[in-house]
């Protein structure tokens, strides 16, 4: 059962969304994850690390097909859970409310299939270069062999879910990540992962001078 706290935060979240000209389908399918997502905040503190412990429960019991709008939903939802205005007023200015989502995903896979495909995987011109600017960035903090492997294979595997995508916006790039990253099963492969998507996110969209590791532009996840 919802708190008064939890009932003001879904009318508040519904209403922008309705008056950013959200369809009653798509308010349909967010207000289905809420019902099963709102329990599980039930007595929790009004902190990021009790909303991202929700979150990994309840990505663990639904479909893989829709982990991205889940976890989109939890996303957009965070700041009216925390009663947060300010955010909410920059994320609405920011275009963070997806009212009109993209329809494609990767295709199916796990993280095996992904990793044993990074040995006769090949990048065109464009993903070559990005690679490569991310490396030099890399490299240029000092980062040894291993860290350089770890961190570009990573970056590799993004890439792999990315191919055929019909765009090169941020929300693509939350897509592939979102479907990603519940393919880690392993909590500290998990955390450098999402280092990395936030780290490898300048160099992917052309715009290296915001500096290594700064992710202006895109929230891609709560789970930290």
């Amino acid at each position: 059962m919802c708190t008064a706290r939890e009932k003001e935060a879904i009318s508040a979240y519904f209403k922008l969304l309705e008056k950013k000209g959200a369809k009653s389908g798509m308010l349909y399918k967010r207000s289905l994850f809420l019902d099963q997502f709102i329990p599980l905040l039930k007595n929790q503190p009004l902190e990021r690390s009790s909303y991202s412990k929700a979150i990994e429960r309840i990505i663990k019991t639904i479909p893989a097909d829709i982990w991205h709008d889940s976890l989109n939903t939890a996303r957009e939802f965070y700041p009216f859970w925390m009663q947060d205005i300010k955010s909410i007023a920059a994320f609405s200015r920011q275009g963070g409310f997806d009212i009109q989502p993209l329809k494609w995903q990767p295709q199916p896979t796990s993280l095996k299939v992904l990793t044993d495909a990074l040995k006769t995987a090949k990048f065109d011109a464009t993903e070559s270069r990005h690679l490569s600017a991310y490396k030099q960035a890399l490299m240029d903090k000092g980062a040894n062999q291993q860290l350089l492997d770890n961190r570009l294979n990573l970056a590799k595997i993004l890439l792999l879910q990315l191919k055929g995508s019909p765009t090169d916006d941020a929300r693509i790039y939350r897509v592939a990540v979102d479907v990603t990253l519940p393919l880690f099963k392993i909590d500290e492969n998990k955390q450098l992962f999402l280092l990395v998507i936030r780290e490898f996110y300048q160099y992917w969209i052309d715009n290296p001078d915001n500096n290594l590791g700064s992710d202006q532009g895109i929230e891609v996840t709560f789970i930290d």
